[in-house]
């Protein structure tokens, strides 16, 4: 015999009767089909008895949509005009005692449990009279004859063996098609009615199967099965194919809607598998729960949350001594009927905090401190601390106790992500370890922890892009062009979430078009600054994220220490942070590692060559870096480069801002400002303390060129070309070069136009390249020489993309 169960989605529209009277009329007979109340009606009975017992007249509002929704239902499903007359005769009786209940509450304005739970039955009764009539062939069988409960209101359990023998009696020799409404029940003693919890239809069909030895449970819903993770929350979860029953408790008990935990425990002893199927997707092979599952190589099976969490705490300067505390602190808990599903206690008995619904906090509160309402008036405790607003994730896997690193790697991708951890438990299951975090953080934890484990098939990066010029838009050019070939080659997916410019933003958590992203931008973006841009970033509290700086911006600059203390990555093409307040630059570095998150910035020297990445491989493979000498600056390279009897120095600066060399004010580069700050980084990174007013400077255009507006500027450089060029001509018969050169000698720092020969390393240097000598211990006789483009756009882009490629690992 099968036992199928219909929850309330499937069961609640037009459609999904539909396919239920397909599914239930094409399966093997015997077979006892579970009903669930339309999606809904069970929400408005308990609705309309509150209202009812507050003098709410509401209630009879309330009371006609139950009543109107099933006639509608009718309606929907049934063609025939004497079946729709028929079936509505049926429900009327049921629809005159639901009314009478309610006007019974208002009159006497109170709400006892038993009459509750008959206001709740009605919902499966009036459903399984409809939908008996619905399947061809069907026969009604009434559950509350042979579901019993004993207990008192408020604590109903099932009477198990009275249950089980009324089961069997009820279904002795019979071969056909069962409708048996969910969830309601009978006490044994007194046959009021009861019910079986929210959720409860799920448990009728458990007990009916484990009672009859079923093959198998069919439970229907609305979802293709239990899933790796929420997929409203992580749209790259997956259908988990085979769970074990341990498995499948851990995920429900931690908030998987898939199954109402109870139903687990009657088929477990007997091994009685538990098929999840989709009501509207029939033929997807759903989730198979059995006992054991063999075959798996698995770590995580899946994440569950529960999103409503607060923590409840207990302490004590020692409770080393206080005997009976725990005993005393869950009877308190009990004593109210509070659950109670995570706890964690300090080894050194000072403490001991538990996870509790939010619904019942302060009743939770208010009884822990009546219990010990003594010791805290003796200051030998303290009265019970509550932290609200939390949420708690379960990591379920297959003996996870078992397997090496989990916990490690778990907290590890916390930490990376900027994820402070209130609690953790994991106790002597070994199938689950559980954290308590900040509700704010959920999804953010829900998507890092999926995307470390491996469950998404896509390694993520969600990337903040700020400066669109030149080189952000080179760098949203290659992005765009290398996006799918890095997902099937290497499973890594790029997600741009914004994009800013000057005074504009663009923001988008699930991905910006990057085809489009300047037509959007006009039309979606928002007005925007930098305290916008710090907002948005933080507000958006992503996973993985990764802010780029392709600005020149001192203001962004000084958003870096924001992001880093909350676990964001920072990939600059902005010099300023770098070669800023020595102590600043340290604190950024220190800020990365102490919150798990990266700070990158190889193309603030050399653009896109590997000169940073060498010097700290060699730095930290244990050499030291005695001397630097090098060419960093493309621009003055080009325009030394460049100089000739036909070209004068004034217009190779105009080619050098043409050709994209310069910045925006090529003063910058003339004076030397951009190389300082370049040898500055070079020597930081090499280990050196240094700021920039310890490097010497020796420039080759007057000071009083760099003072004023810069128009004053370009009609003053003309005036320098007679000068360079007698200068050039005595250096061409000398067979001797210009280069500006950098620095640093053992604590010695300097900047300056020099001459060199063609022995020099230097002297072939073309167009805007750039070459760098590395003085170390090891390479001391034949410096290591990095050379190569050192400017332009493209180049530059590609250099901040290898810095977000290091950032994945990849």
């Amino acid at each position: 015999m099968k036992i199928l169960k219909f929850g309330g989605t499937s069961v609640g529209s037009v459609e999904g009767l539909a396919n239920v009277k397909k599914i239930a009329e094409s399966c093997e007979k015997p077979a006892v089909i579970v009903v669930s109340a339309f999606s809904g009606v069970t929400e408005n009975l308990y609705k309309a008895g509150r209202m009812a017992a507050a003098s709410d007249v509401s209630f009879r509002n309330v009371f006609t949509q139950i009543r109107e929704r099933h006639e509608e239902m009718i309606a929907g499903v049934f063609t025939d005009p004497y079946t729709k007359k028929k079936l509505i005769e049926s429900i009327r009786p049921l629809l005159e005692e639901l009314k009478a209940l309610y006007e019974g509450v208002y009159i006497l304005k109170v709400l006892p449990e038993k009459t509750e739970a008959q206001i709740a039955s009605m919902g499966e009764r009036l459903s399984s009279v409809i939908i008996a009539e619905l399947i061809e062939g069907a026969e009604l069988h009434d559950s509350m004859k042979f579901i019993k409960t004993t207990g008192s209101p408020g604590h109903r359990l099932l009477d198990s063996p009275l249950t089980d023998e009324l089961v069997k009696k009820e279904f002795a020799g019979f071969d056909g098609l069962a409708i048996v409404p969910g969830f309601i029940a009978t006490d044994s003693a007194t046959g009021e009615v009861t019910t079986l919890g929210r959720g409860g239809s799920d448990y009728t069909a458990s007990i009916v199967a484990a009672a009859l030895n079923a093959e198998s449970l069919e439970i229907w819903t609305d979802v293709n099965g239990f899933m790796t993770a929420d997929p409203r929350i992580i749209n790259t979860s997956y259908v988990i194919n085979e769970l074990s029953f341990a498995e499948a408790m851990e995920l429900c008990h931690f908030g998987a809607k898939v199954i109402y935990a109870p139903a687990l425990y009657p088929v477990l002893p007997k091994n009685i598998p538990i098929h999840i199927k989709n009501t509207f997707n029939p033929s997807a092979a759903g989730t198979i729960v059995r006992r054991e599952c063999t075959g798996r190589d698995l770590t995580v099976t899946g994440i569950s949350s529960i999103d409503d969490t607060c923590l409840l705490t207990l302490s004590a300067p020692s409770m080393v001594g206080l005997v009976g505390v725990d005993g005393r602190f869950f009877g308190a808990l009990t004593a109210k009927g509070i659950s109670v599903f995570l706890v964690t206690q300090s080894s050194s008995e000072t403490g001991i905090s538990v996870g509790i619904s939010a619904d019942c906090i302060e009743t939770a509160r208010q009884a822990v401190n009546d219990e010990f309402a003594k010791e805290i008036a003796f200051g030998v405790m303290n009265p019970v601390a509550v932290e609200k607003n939390l949420a708690t994730v379960a990591v379920v896997g297959p003996d996870m106790k078992k397997s090496k690193g989990v916990a490690a790697k778990l907290f590890t991708t916390l930490s990376r992500n900027g994820i402070e951890v209130l609690a953790c438990a994991q106790g002597s299951s070994e199938h689950n370890i559980s954290i308590v975090i900040r509700k704010e953080n959920l999804k953010k934890v829900l998507n890092v922890i999926h995307d470390s484990f491996f469950l998404s098939e896509y390694q993520e990066l969600n990337l903040f892009i700020c400066g669109i010029g030149t080189v952000g838009g080179q760098l949203i050019e290659q992005l765009s062009k290398q996006r799918e070939k890095l997902m099937k080659e290497r499973f890594l997916k790029l997600n741009v979430v914004g994009i800013s410019r000057s005074s504009r933003s663009l923001f988008c958590r699930d991905g910006i078009n990057l085809a489009t992203y300047k037509e959007d931008m006009v039309r979606d973006g928002i007005d925007s600054d930098v305290e916008t841009i710090r907002r948005e970033v933080i507000g958006m509290n992503i996973f993985n994220s990764v802010f780029v700086d392709c600005t020149a911006s001192e203001n962004v600059a000084a958003l870096y220490k924001d992001f880093l203390s909350h676990g964001i990555s920072v990939v600059a093409a902005n010099k300023i942070a770098a070669s800023s307040d020595y102590d600043a630059y340290l604190e950024l570095k220190s800020l990365a590692v102490n919150h798990g998150a990266k700070y990158l910035f190889e193309t603030n020297v050399g653009a896109g060559l590997p000169v940073i990445n060498t010097i700290n491989a060699l730095k930290n493979s244990g050499d030291r870096i005695e001397k630097i000498e090098a060419v960093v600056s493309g621009t003055l390279n080009f325009i030394f480069n460049t100089i000739s009897a036909d070209i004068p120095f004034s217009r190779t600066v105009r080619m050098a801002m043409e050709e994209g060399f310069a910045e925006p004010d090529p003063r910058i580069d003339l004076s030397g400002k951009d190389v300082i700050r370049k040898l500055v980084i070079l020597a930081r990174e090499a280990g050196y303390k240094v700021s920039q007013d310890e490097v010497e400077k020796h420039l080759f255009v007057p000071a009083e060129f760099f003072e004023g507006p810069i128009e004053n500027f370009w009609e003053k450089l003309p005036t320098l070309d007679a000068g360079f060029e007698a200068e050039r001509k005595a250096l061409e018969e000398q067979h001797r070069h210009w280069r500006f050169v950098a620095r640093m000698d053992e604590g010695h720092y300097s900047v300056a136009l020099e001459t060199v020969d063609e022995e020099h390393p230097f002297y072939f240097l073309e167009g805007s390249n750039n070459i760098f000598l590395l003085t170390t211990e090891r390479y001391h006789k034949h410096p290591l020489m990095i050379q190569g483009y050192g400017a332009g756009a493209s180049v530059t882009a590609a250099g901040v993309f290898a810095d977000i490629m290091s950032i994945a690992n990849i």
